[in-house]
């Protein structure tokens, strides 16, 4: 694989994104994009990242060949003028875009960048995963921003999309969470023999992503102990600062971070070694206790593919058999490699192992809903789902025939 980006003399304004306001995350105005040649002349991964309170992980687009000539994009990134400059230089040796997938219902920070992407496109035609809505209000397409004169849903049958002679696709049927349903289109493409999908499946790198490496302040500030300790720049703290922000990134308050005091904050930050606005003026609140390595080493899995908790808690468990069926369509494709629009990519794996990642599915009751992780860890997770049920907002888990006569597992 090939990795280009632009040339260190770049102006910040080729990687200005202006609507960083819709969606308010890390790093704001300034996105970064890196663009990887996965398969030769066939394949190629556009990597941005984002976050939350230096909580930054990758977001990524993929952009695949047509014959005789032509692009189809994946889950649109942000289209700075970095970004869409990668696009054109492809666009000069392979054709045109002329197709653009939006492939979530409900990952708003994929969704808001396809009517922004689609306006610097004018011939390509835009297909949507069906069921979309909008919180607070729910308001049609092209109130969205998406262009009304060429939108369109993606057909039930993927035989009928114009682009069905090269790619594939599967609609996982919308799960009724509450306040809208959850959904997302998996594709395949055949020639490269390449599954893409957006947050339904991920695996986890040891190792920072590259794209977060271009700017590695967040990694460095989550790699320290305390407020007090200096900013240091090592390979083993670029290490360690991802690996505790993956864990924040999945479960949101890992059961080996705690939290120091308001008093203790205070101290701390009189004698940091930096007190800037970067710095959240000296203030560090997180204290991990000696274990944490051994939490994200299980989150890790050996890098396998995994659903994250967020996913396998809050959202799967609410329509099992429906998940269950999707996975099993998309495994009968003959696919090598996963992209992800999340964390790693892209990922040798075949069918067989991704429909084994959905095992917790039909999972025995006697097993913890978290398989291998710590079931600890799940604690907020769980916390969240207790609230959402109370107040009428989330659905119930819902429960899954096993193999054997009479027999049900409760996700």
């Amino acid at each position: 694989m090939s990795a280009v980006t632009s040339a260190p003399s770049l102006r910040r304004r080729d990687q200005a994104w202006p609507f960083w306001p819709l969606v308010p995350l890390y790093p704001y105005g300034q996105r970064p994009t890196q663009r990887v040649e996965v398969v030769k002349d066939q394949v190629w991964t556009f990597e941005q990242f984002q976050g939350i309170f230096y909580v930054v992980v990758p977001i990524r687009m993929t952009v695949v060949r047509l014959e005789p000539t032509g692009l189809l994009v994946y889950s649109p990134v942000a289209p700075t003028p970095e970004c869409i400059a990668l696009v054109r230089e492809l666009e000069d040796r392979y054709g045109p875009v002329k197709y653009i997938v939006m492939s979530t219902v409900t990952g708003i920070e994929h969704k808001v960048f396809v009517g922004p992407f689609a306006r610097k496109f004018p011939q390509a035609q835009v297909y949507v995963t069906p069921n979309q809505w909008s919180f607070p209000l729910n308001l049609p397409l092209p109130w969205l921003g998406l262009p009304r004169d060429r939108t369109h849903i993606l057909p039930a049958d993927s035989a009928q999309a114009p682009f069905a002679d090269q790619v594939d696709y599967a609609l996982l049927p919308p799960i009724d969470l509450g306040l809208g349903p959850f959904g997302e289109t998996a594709c395949f493409h055949r020639a490269s023999r390449t599954l893409l999908v957006t947050d339904a499946i991920v695996a986890i790198p040891a190792e920072p992503p590259a794209i977060v490496q271009i700017d590695p302040f967040p990694l460095l500030f989550h790699a320290r102990d305390t407020g007090t300790d200096a900013i240091a720049d090592t390979p083993a703290n670029r290490r360690k600062g991802w690996q505790r922000i993956a864990l924040f990134a999945f479960y949101f308050r890992p059961s080996t971070l705690d939290v120091a005091t308001t008093g203790e904050m205070l101290q701390e930050a009189k004698q940091a070694p930096v007190r800037s606005r970067q710095h959240y003026f000296g203030f560090y609140p997180f204290r991990w206790r000696p274990d944490w390595p051994q939490s994200f080493a299980s989150l890790h899995n050996g890098g396998r593919l995994q659903v994250a908790p967020i996913l396998k808690t809050l959202i799967f468990n609410r329509g099992p058999e429906e998940v269950l069926a999707w996975a099993k369509a998309v495994a009968t494709w003959q696919f090598e490699r996963i992209i992800p629009a999340h964390l790693d990519a892209p990922i040798a794996a075949t069918p067989e192992q991704f429909l084994q990642a959905f095992d917790f599915l039909q999972a025995d009751e006697s097993l913890e809903p978290g398989q291998t992780l710590p079931e600890a860890d799940f604690e907020l997770l769980q916390q969240i789902e207790a609230l959402l049920l109370s107040r009428g907002i989330s659905r119930p888990r819902q429960t899954i025939t096993l193999s054997a006569p009479d027999k049900k597992a409760e996700v």
